[in-house]
């Protein structure tokens, strides 16, 4: 591969430039950077470690389940078509995933100081030992390295799993989902913990695409009248139940805003006839979602599962792309979100329970200082989610630790979670964490704001110590 540039990664990567600073960052660093992965919120499929059938290549495990990848390349006008991208309908263009890793590396350049280029880089340089980089010139280099490294058995999923020093990742699955992949890794022996997470967003959404049909086989797989506001929560308590038996420690909750309802049982019961009669307008979603949050808070007092909430997202803002492709095709966009009115219903009842327990995230950075912090600083029931999809980046990580030091602190805030589809990227994206927090922590040493051993405790907590905790793990 001569005459090609030189893929290196360097060793004081995101440190500070200040020498005395980087000095710290470095000591801090060599003191997590080893420490085993803990992943309580992702996206990767159980099947993998269930079948721990190799992968196919390097185009179906890197480019087409990324939507951080495939987004940027169509905002530059490449087509979903020619990237091999599966559409709605399960077809897909007669496009070689050769061909298709082949564009990719002509427009490698469009990723230059994004995170993705950190991951990918990383991922390229530690995992397949790649010493060039990424252009037209060497794509088919990287094709066969890539593809012929994961013909061999140390680059089936489980393999990695352990290369890797995963000590636990979670996986998201809807209701409706029977938790196969999940039982055959269970019942194979494995010693690899893949756990699950309840996402009942199909279910809770009167303006998802698939309310009607799911809520019919949500009613069908637990033998409730789920058309009835009672046999509804009871439906939701039994798949928690089985979710739980399934190693699930959490629950996920995907809306449009922070809004939370607390209606009567008669109001509740009228709201729900209008969603299942299909008469419910967008205010009455919007309240019924709000209501539901706070029935999901009741439950996870008395099951004990954490309580995720990932609101402030226009999803599949492309309709276009949408109706072709479906979701999760890089179409979603953030929007402004209110924390303070939103959730004091659902805090009122339950704010100040020590049984209860709820993660926010946000991906409207404004709310940081002025809402979350403040939230979590005082509510014993509420931690702050890191930096969130499109904040995952360093410079969305030390903004969202400057922002939420001051009423917050670092111990009401849950460390790192990778919320990927990536599989290869998570020991990156967890790398990226731990050297952005030793910069953050050294830059606090060297103002005298902490002693080093304190740093150094801190730097651990994060990597490692508040993610087990915060998740029940």
């Amino acid at each position: 591969m001569n005459g090609h540039s030189t893929l290196a990664l360097h060793e004081d990567r995101l440190f500070p430039p200040d020498a005395l600073q980087r000095a710290i960052a470095r000591r801090l660093y060599a003191q997590v950077a080893n420490l085993p992965i803990v992943s309580p919120h992702g996206h990767t499929d159980p099947g993998w470690f269930a079948g721990n059938a190799p992968f196919a290549n390097a185009t179906e495990l890197l480019l087409v389940p990324d939507h951080y990848v495939f987004r940027m390349l169509y905002s530059q006008g490449v087509a979903l078509d020619a990237l091999g991208i599966p559409r709605s309908d399960g077809t897909r263009a007669a496009v070689e995933p050769h061909a298709a890793w082949r564009l990719f590396a002509e427009n490698f350049h469009l990723f230059r100081g994004t995170p993705s280029s950190l991951w990918l880089n990383h991922v390229f340089h530690d995992i397949f030992g790649l010493r060039v980089r990424l252009e037209a010139g060497s794509a088919d280099h990287y094709y066969d390295r890539i593809t012929g490294a994961l013909q061999t058995p140390q680059f089936r999923p489980r393999a990695l799993f352990e290369r890797f020093n995963i000590e636990v990742i979670a996986t998201t699955e809807s209701p409706l989902d029977p938790l196969q992949q999940h039982a055959a890794i269970r019942d194979s022996g494995w010693s690899g913990r893949v756990i699950t997470a309840y996402r009942p967003d199909p279910v809770v959404d009167p303006e998802h695409e698939q309310f009607p049909e799911a809520l019919q086989r949500f009613g069908e797989i637990t033998g409730e009248d789920v058309h009835t506001w009672p046999g509804y929560l009871r439906a939701h308590r039994r798949r928690r139940a089985f979710f739980a038996s399934m190693g699930a420690t959490s629950t996920d909750h995907g809306h449009p805003s922070a809004a939370t309802a607390d209606l009567s049982e008669a109001q509740a019961r009228a709201l729900f006839d209008k969603v299942v009669r299909g008469v419910a307008t967008a205010a009455d979603a919007e309240l019924f979602r709000a209501q539901v949050l706070t029935e999901m808070a009741a439950m996870s007092l008395d099951d004990g599962l954490v309580m995720q909430l990932h609101p402030g997202c226009f999803r599949n803002h492309n309709l276009g792309l949408f109706e072709r492709y479906g979701r999760d095709k890089g179409a979603d966009i953030p929007l402004r979100t209110e924390y303070v009115h939103a959730l004091k219903p659902l805090l009122d009842r339950f704010g100040n329970e020590p049984g209860f327990k709820l993660i926010l995230f946000t991906l409207d950075e404004s709310a940081y200082s002025r809402e979350l912090a403040p939230l979590a600083g005082h509510y014993p029931s509420l931690f702050l989610g890191p930096a969130w999809w499109f904040h995952d980046a360093p410079e969305g990580m030390w903004r969202f630790r400057e922002q939420t030091l001051a009423s917050g602190g670092f111990y009401n805030t849950v460390g790192f979670n990778d919320d990927t589809r990536a599989f290869l990227s998570i020991p990156a994206r967890h790398d990226v964490a731990r050297r952005v927090d030793c910069a953050f922590l050294a830059k606090l040493v060297a103002e005298h704001r902490l002693d080093e051993d304190e740093a150094t405790e801190v730097a651990m907590d994060l990597a490692y110590r508040l993610p087990k905790r915060a998740y029940k793990l």
